[in-house]
């Protein structure tokens, strides 16, 4: 069952998204070559908490971190550790945080230094896909139209859409449902109504799509053929003015008005 929210919750989940949204704009500017991606958990985890929300991943199934760190062809669930980020990497972050009662969840992919074009590409190829389905976010569309936005605009640039990694269903719980693949048919799937809340998250590589799980940590997911992943997230509602990203940034911080991608 999907699960709808009341306006009042959607305007707690808002409240606790632009905490969300402002820890991941911190990460992003403390994101430079030497820094390890244990330094950016404990950011993250100090900042969440300094702003009244607690990190929703900490603990969650036994996952150690408050955030998730991804570098390189790790598409997601990266522990925070020793990893030193440098010139010419990507990493991947990813924050959820729990605000009275509910949760927001976002992610994005971030370049260390200098890239190659073809990293720059991915980057900016994901983030679109990410703002196309969320544009699918509307009363009466249906659930295979966003998975349909980002494999049509993925695909057609010749790169690889996760299929077995997929966004969803947020609210109470982290993950509610519906489980909602990055990939399927327009006009598939169940109806869109207004206070359905999705945490929406292309994972697209710049090779296959197939994955691969480190044994060692059983944590960390990677391209099976190494190629890099990228990574961009937002938790969408349905309104019936259209989709309300509730984990965009707010330009004048955590307590600001507005809003913009």
């Amino acid at each position: 069952m999907i699960i709808r929210k009341s306006k009042g919750e959607l305007e707690t989940m808002r409240e606790g998204g632009k905490i969300t949204a402002a820890c991941l704009r911190f990460l992003t500017r403390n994101v430079s070559p030497g820094v390890t991606t244990g330094q950016l958990d404990r950011m993250a985890e100090e900042f969440i908490r300094s702003f009244g929300g607690t990190p929703e991943f900490k603990g969650y199934q036994g996952f150690p971190g408050s955030i998730c760190a991804s570098p390189n062809a790790m598409i997601v669930h990266g522990i925070p550790g020793s990893y030193r980020l440098k010139d010419g990497d990507i990493i991947s972050l990813d924050v959820g945080v729990r605000f009275e009662g509910f949760v927001t969840d976002s992610a994005t992919t971030v370049a260390v230094g200098d890239v190659a074009k073809a990293t720059e590409d991915l980057l900016l190829t994901t983030r679109q896909c990410l703002i196309a389905a969320s544009g699918q976010v509307r009363p009466g569309k249906r659930l295979g139209d966003i998975g349909n936005a980002i494999q049509v605009l993925a695909e057609s640039r010749g790169y690889g859409v996760v299929r077995d990694l997929v966004s969803h269903g947020v609210g109470r719980k982290m993950h509610e449902e519906p489980q909602l693949p990055n990939y399927g048919r327009p006009g598939t799937g169940p109806r869109l109504q207004a206070g359905m809340t999705f945490a929406i998250e292309p994972m697209i590589t710049l090779g296959s799509y197939d994955i691969r799980i480190d044994d060692r940590d059983g944590w960390s997911i990677y391209t099976a053929d190494g190629s890099l992943s990228a990574h961009f997230e937002h938790t969408v509602a349905v309104t019936e003015d259209g989709p309300w990203v509730l984990t965009q940034e707010e330009p004048n911080g955590v307590g600001g008005t507005g809003g913009v991608w």
